[in-house]
């Protein structure tokens, strides 16, 4: 084989889906890139065997068809310190690869394509497109909430609801949960799955700059996102998700609503001072005052800071993981959230207060800290 194609081309398609790479492989070929020549394009595919990825490139010039392996990591650190130019990559019949780079030459071992594994081939299929920067809120919104617990692999994704009302995704690990909502990504199938960690990262960040509406094709095993020229392929978590609607309160007598920022900046700082294996913050909403106060026996270290507010209801003092309100906070664009609580022992949701025509609901869940 015998190709040419622009360092930077390669550089960024190679980036774009290097993060499917893991360190300590058991399988010493997934340390490699698959590279496959057809029609004048190099197709670049990686994969951990859960997740694999491919981005389709342009060639400017190729001389016979074929696949071959290699190295991933030495190429990408080879590729780093070019400026733009032409490569010319020679691939003989022992899979050794020479790469001609300016006044430089560079050999390394690569393999013959068919030892890398294939990619999925999905069957009996259902299929919905979604906009890219949808599906990018999507996952920022929620992956943050996602669970670690190896006994509850359902609560280690993302749960995905589509049909006629929109796309729904919701992530939980029993402390928190994110619901994202939106109304205006209808699809004419209603159907649900649960997306690992991973692939999501990897899409969140391939789909940054991207404005092409992203096709979802799935079925009870795997499912396939394709863009541009990324097609993207990962195994589904197995498991029925957990009935996340039972655990949302419906009733909460207690209103506060307060500016984000001033909020999430009073959050930061009196929790440097809560205890660091409950980050407990105590809130203590009295008429118009919210009261932040945190401390930490063992260090004697202690927080106090008020805040102006509006609220509504009876008074009421609960504990909150600040770690957990934090991330909530971070995750929220909008000026004003809306806190409702009912009992110190009940779960507290927080809102964004969004205008009315928006076609996004968010709602974040956070369970509540004994207080001492």
């Amino acid at each position: 084989m015998d190709f040419i194609i622009s360092s930077t081309t390669l550089l960024k398609g190679l980036q774009s889906i290097s993060g499917v790479l893991t360190t300590n492989n058991s399988v010493p070929i997934l340390n490699n890139f698959l590279f496959t020549i057809e029609d004048n394009n190099l197709t670049v595919t990686a994969s951990d065997l859960e997740t694999t990825i491919s981005v389709k490139l342009t060639l400017l010039k190729s001389e016979k068809e074929g696949s071959f392996t290699i190295p991933a990591k030495i190429l990408l650190d080879t590729l780093k310190t070019f400026s733009d130019i032409p490569l010319h990559f020679i691939v003989d019949e022992q899979q050794i690869i020479e790469i001609t780079a300016g006044e430089g030459v560079f050999k390394l071992a690569g393999s013959k394509g068919e030892e890398f594994p294939k990619m999925p081939q999905l069957e009996n299929t259902s299929s919905t497109e979604i906009a890219s920067d949808v599906l990018v809120t999507a996952i920022n919104k929620t992956i943050f909430a996602t669970g670690e617990d190896e006994f509850r692999p359902a609560m280690a994704g993302v749960f995905c609801q589509l049909s006629d009302e929109g796309i729904t995704f919701v992530a939980t690990d029993a402390h928190k949960l994110v619901k994202y909502h939106h109304k205006g990504s209808k699809s004419d199938i209603t159907e649900s799955f649960i997306i690992p960690k991973k692939p999501l990262n990897q899409l969140k960040s391939i789909l940054a700059n991207c404005e092409t509406p992203v096709k979802i094709e799935f079925n009870q095993t795997n499912a396939a996102f394709s863009f541009n020229n990324v097609n993207l392929v990962c195994r589904l978590i197995e498991g029925k998700y957990p009935n996340y609607e039972a655990v949302i309160p419906v009733q909460n007598s207690k209103i506060l609503i307060v500016d984000r920022l001033q909020f999430l900046n009073s959050l930061k700082r009196v929790s440097i001072f809560a205890n660091q294996s409950t980050n407990q913050v105590r809130f203590k909403i009295t008429g118009r005052e919210l009261t932040l106060t945190a401390e930490d026996i063992d260090l004697a270290n202690a927080a106090k800071e008020r805040l102006t507010c509006n609220f509504e209801g009876e008074d009421i003092e609960i504990g909150f993981n600040s770690k957990f309100v934090i991330e909530m906070l971070n995750n929220i664009d909008t000026e004003q959230i809306r806190f409702e609580m009912s009992a110190p022992n009940r779960a507290g949701l927080i809102l964004p207060i969004n205008n009315e025509e928006s076609p996004e609901e968010l709602l974040m869940l956070v369970m509540p800290i004994m207080l001492s």
